[in-house]
């Protein structure tokens, strides 16, 4: 028995066949599943460049915005879950509340698909100065240093507000912020090699653009594409 991480009721974590006889270590289960069942999963038909759900089309409005912005050069994007009410208050606890602890439900929806994918480097988002000095911790870096090894490159200015106090309109005029911190160091296949950068929510795509750009302007011949839990 343990307490979920969400609703704090005692629940006994599921077992699978698999597990039993593999040799491989399995993350244990933080969430029970009423709660996990609130976390509302992506369907099949999305968007083929940013994963959000459609109706019908390949392409959303957005990416198509996009593609007339860089003349094509779109940023493909994978993404696990929808953003509804269940994961609205889960943010607002973990960023705006600075519940630490809530890093582990986020890990444990993204785990098994991480693990799946290839990348030569994984470069998460910055939080600003302002809000990590806040916190006391990065919320990006958080979620994803236990499951993968991060090369944190990209900095973030000091003054940025955070994309969640802006409107739709605000986001998209957002300026660059993001900088190459020079500090940290890399291996040459960097040039040619596949980043994937990583981030907590797709919204509409300003964030991981400026990220793109950041890098695509240091490292021009790299295969860059993001990451999101949520689109």
């Amino acid at each position: 028995m343990r307490n979920c991480l969400l609703c704090e009721q005692e629940f006994i974590p599921p077992v699978y066949f698999a597990q039993i006889f593999s040799l491989k270590k399995f993350r244990p289960t933080k969430i029970c599943l009423y709660c996990l069942k609130q976390f509302e999963k992506l369907t099949d038909n999305r968007c083929t460049i940013c994963s959000k759900n459609m109706e019908n089309g390949l392409v959303c409005i957005d990416c198509k915005n996009w593609q007339s912005l860089y003349h094509g050069n779109v940023l493909r994007n994978h993404a696990l879950y929808r953003y509804n009410a269940a994961f609205h208050d889960l943010m607002v606890a973990y960023k705006r509340r600075g519940d630490y602890v809530l890093r582990e439900v986020l890990q444990e929806l993204c785990f098994e698909y991480l693990k799946k994918i290839q990348f030569d480097y994984y470069v998460p988002v910055p939080t600003s100065p302002e809000h990590k000095k806040k916190r006391q911790f990065d919320t990006i870096s958080a979620i994803y240093d236990d499951i993968l090894t991060l090369t944190p490159l990209l900095g973030k200015k000091a003054g940025s507000h955070a994309q969640g106090e802006k409107n739709k309109e605000e986001r998209l005029k957002t300026p660059q912020a993001f900088f190459i911190d020079k500090n940290v160091k890399v291996n040459e296949n960097i040039r040619t090699g596949k980043i994937l950068i990583l981030d907590d929510i797709y919204t509409t795509g300003r964030t991981l653009y400026h990220a793109r750009d950041c890098l695509q302007e240091g490292f021009p011949e790299a295969k860059i594409e993001s990451f999101s839990i949520c689109r």
